[in-house]
């Protein structure tokens, strides 16, 4: 028992530490979009969108699931103590990263103007921010071999440094590229797709500061690295040939489920551009929409939805090495910590959107935030959705079901397709038709997953319900009555939507906290393992919340 607990505390350890990276990350990029947002403009906004839903799919496709497929692969050969096999595994990573780095990279590089005028015509200027982005595709292919390597050896650390000192880079650039190439290309009728453009170089210079980063740090390991190897008694070396092949059936799955993923918002962004046109709106007012819904809805929505990503990453190494030794009962303790992490993070985020959305937008943006405050309150349970839908995938994943979150994914984009076609053909709800869109899908995708992992995973699967699903939700609900109560108040004394933003939030923060302890939602166990968790217990304990 007490060897689990440790377990668990470790996979929880380093799941937060890869979970606070992100949301650092993700509050850098929230921080550094508003100004980059407001210099862009809301056609500058639409055309950046459009650009980064093409890379990433080109990214995916070429070389973004090498970071969970090698610390897949590597933490399965870590559990057998083939250590020569892993250092072998990162060779062929970079070899692998090598060709379809370069490979995708010269596709975007070259084809640009035709992915413009035979695919997304209604977004004109579209190729300059596409240009651009095409180094980023090979630098992120290195990237991703080393974060997986480190992944790999349960380590956390590396990967959410690089991502820290990627994104930092990657704002300061950003703000300032964009601000100076639309500066320079005043009367240029393709204005706003040069600043994207200046937007897209900060990708491309924070993924090479990261890679830099990483190659230091795997330098520095690699005599710890050569002390495993002569401890290696299993005798085993895979040739490069068989792990090539292993490498690509394991990406290959992986490839497909978040291509699913991810194509839906191209498939959205060219629905709504080919429709909208038909009904008469000029292509103008198209970007300016999409710019809305990108810039503002899907930006606020990123932060959380990060932190499901960040964590069910980093359940798969602990996960994959509890299942390769037939620990069924740590397996199924790891997938259900992380469900009740995420409840916990996306449940308050999404009643706390629902209740201020408005405002937040109004706070951080000065351009058509009345509308962007409306998508998010319209659209914030997708949070939920989408942070069940990652981990469950996750899981599947783990446990060498990686065709079946493809299959899922497969299902629900059909669908999705099919219901946003209809709301923009047949509604009058224009962009909000996106919003439906992006509800449904993960929603879906998380229902057949669970279905999946309580069928394959031996014994059966079922989710603890009462403290993962129904004490956060309760508790989110009192934190968002007493926060648009205290709002209302607010609004007596002070005009300022800054100040009264501000207050209720902090109040929001203080008074969900609360509410968590008293329904006895964490152990002290859990609490301690969140950020400045031995602080929390301690006041808690102090307040007479907990024992």
């Amino acid at each position: 028992m007490a060897t689990d607990q440790k377990k668990n505390a470790d996979f929880l350890k380093q799941g937060g530490i890869l979970a606070m990276a992100s949301l650092f990350v993700r509050f850098i990029g929230l921080i550094y979009r508003i100004p980059m947002s407001n210099i862009l403009g809301e056609e500058g906004n639409g055309i950046y969108a459009v650009a980064f839903e093409i890379y990433d799919l080109i990214l995916i496709i070429s070389s973004y699931s090498l970071p969970l497929a090698l610390s897949k692969i590597i933490s399965a050969q870590v559990a057998k103590r083939e250590y020569k096999n892993s250092g072998q595994t990162l060779r062929v990573g970079l070899m692998f990263a090598a060709i379809s780095g370069g490979v995708f990279g010269g596709f975007l590089l070259f084809g640009a103007e035709f992915i413009e005028k035979h695919i997304y015509p209604e977004y004109a200027g579209v190729h300059i921010p596409l240009r651009v982005l095409a180094p980023t595709i090979l630098i992120v292919a290195f990237l991703g071999v080393f974060r997986g390597f480190f992944q790999g050896k349960r380590t956390m650390m590396p990967t959410a440094i690089s991502q820290v000192i990627e994104q930092v880079i990657n704002a300061i650039v950003s703000v300032l590229a964009s601000y100076l190439f639309m500066k320079w290309t005043i009367g240029d009728p393709l204005q706003a797709a040069w600043g994207a453009a200046g937007g897209t170089l900060g990708t491309c210079l924070g993924a090479a500061a990261a890679l830099l980063l990483l190659l230091f740090l795997s330098s520095i390991y690699r005599p710890v690295q050569r002390k495993l190897e002569k401890k290696d008694r299993s005798g085993r070396v895979d040739s490069t040939g068989y792990l090539f092949r292993v490498l690509l059936l394991t990406i290959f799955p992986v490839i497909l489920s978040q291509t699913v993923y991810n194509i839906s918002g191209l498939i959205d962004y060219k629905l709504f551009g080919y429709l909208s046109a038909n009904k008469g709106i000029g292509t103008v007012e198209i970007k300016s929409l999409v710019g809305v819904y990108s810039s503002k809805y899907r930006v606020m929505c990123s932060v959380p939805i990060a932190l499901s990503t960040a964590l069910a990453s980093s359940m798969i190494p602990s996960a994959v090495a509890a299942f390769t030794q037939g620990d069924i009962k740590q397996l199924k303790s790891n997938i259900a910590s992380v469900v009740k992490f995420n409840m916990i993070i996306a449940f308050p985020c999404f009643i706390g959107y629902t209740v201020l959305g408005l405002p937040i937008i109004r706070m951080l943006f000065s351009s058509n935030y009345i509308l962007g405050g409306k998508l998010l309150v319209a659209g914030s349970l997708a949070i939920v959705f989408y942070a069940l839908s990652n981990v469950t995938g996750g899981a599947l994943q783990s446990i060498n079901k990686m065709s079946l979150p493809v299959f899922h994914s497969a299902l629900s984009l059909i669908l999705h397709v099919g219901i946003v076609y209809i709301c923009i053909k047949f509604t009058p709800l224009g962009i909000y038709s996106l919003i439906v869109g992006n509800i449904t899908f993960p929603m879906v995708v998380w229902l057949l997953n669970l279905w999946a992992l309580n069928r394959h995973i031996p014994g059966g699967y079922k989710q603890e319900w009462i403290k993962t699903f129904v004490a956060p939700l309760a508790a989110s609900l009192w934190m968002g009555s007493f926060t648009l109560v205290f709002y209302e108040i607010i609004g007596l004394i002070t005009n300022s939507n800054l100040i009264r933003t501000l207050i209720s939030l902090f109040i929001a923060m203080i008074v969900y906290f609360i509410a968590l302890l008293v329904l006895n939602t964490l152990t002290k166990e859990e609490l301690v393992e969140f950020p400045c968790g031995y602080r929390l217990y301690a006041l808690a304990k102090k307040v007479k919340l907990m024992s």
